[in-house]
């Protein structure tokens, strides 16, 4: 039988060997010539009730919403994706996927949230994805 105390030195090992795995990772060093930047990519879904999202309708949202935003630049591709809806729903359905890389800033931050919520709001989405990871990147 345990005792109180081997249950507690068990407990404690356990999060001891834990702990550490929570740890935030150090910071990679970049090269010379790269800088520290966010390489995010956006899935949008193009199903909706009236019709999928159109070629044209994609084009006029990234002139109008992504270019003025990411006017630096940005790079799209065609991809066709599954997810699960609110109410438990799977859909599969074409999409398109946006990655841009950016400074790791509030502006680029709010950039990004407007974008995904204007698609949400223009093409009654119930959700997009968002992917981001720190990078090192040169120009």
């Amino acid at each position: 039988m345990m005792t109180m105390f081997g249950y507690r030195t068990i407990s404690l090992l356990a999060l001891a060997a834990i702990v550490p795995a929570c740890a935030t990772p150090a910071k990679e060093t970049c090269a010379p010539g790269e800088q520290r930047v966010v390489d995010e990519r956006l899935y949008f879904g193009t199903g909706r009730a009236k019709g999928d999202v159109t070629r044209e309708e994609w084009d006029d949202f990234l002139r109008v919403e992504v270019t003025k935003r990411f006017a630096q630049g940005f790079t799209v591709w065609q991809a066709y994706g599954q997810w699960r809806t609110a109410d438990g729903a799977i859909v599969r359905e074409a999409t398109y996927v946006l990655n841009l890389v950016h400074p790791d800033d509030q502006t680029s931050e709010t950039a990004v949230g407007d974008i995904r919520e204007r698609y949400r709001t223009r093409f009654d989405q119930e959700s997009t994805m968002r992917v981001r990871h720190a990078v090192c990147a040169s120009f």
